[in-house]
């Protein structure tokens, strides 16, 4: 099957995505060679369903050129105690959200690093000012993932 290549650009970061043709209502498309399966609905033509990629269910996003995206802060940490990732990994999801009370020590999200998932714990309780990452980021070790007042 041969894919076409189209060529992305998404607020500063380049994607390379490659689609096959639709065969019985689906079509397989690599972003960043990462494949997935597209399923198309019969009605609306507009509308598309993404299913789990065939790889890994989460990757980090990556460049053009294969380079790992890695999180960068959305603001600089203010005032407050700022909850850092113990080790290097993709931010797999939050079970926290911004304006949350948290307890000291409660799971604030998780952390996939080396295909083991991480509970990151809160290191004080408060409440949750600001979320730094978004789930799907890359993040090194030490970097900021959210503010706690």
């Amino acid at each position: 099957m041969k894919l076409k290549e189209y060529k992305y650009k998404i607020n500063g970061t380049k994607f390379s995505v490659k689609i096959g043709d639709v065969v019985d209502n689906e079509v397989h498309v690599e972003v960043n060679g990462v494949p997935y399966t597209v399923e198309l609905d019969k009605a609306p033509a507009n509308k598309t369903t993404v299913s789990q990629p065939v790889k890994s269910p989460m990757k980090a996003p990556r460049t053009e050129t294969g380079e790992k995206i890695i999180a960068t802060p959305k603001a600089a940490p203010a005032a407050g105690y700022v909850v850092k990732a113990p080790l290097p990994g993709t931010l797999m999801s939050f079970t926290v959200k911004e304006g949350d009370v948290v307890a000291d020590g409660a799971t604030v999200c998780i952390i996939e690093a080396m295909k083991m998932e991480n509970d990151i714990h809160a290191g004080k309780g408060g409440t949750v000012k600001k979320i730094l990452v978004n789930a799907g980021d890359a993040v090194p070790q030490d970097g900021d993932i959210m503010i706690i007042e």
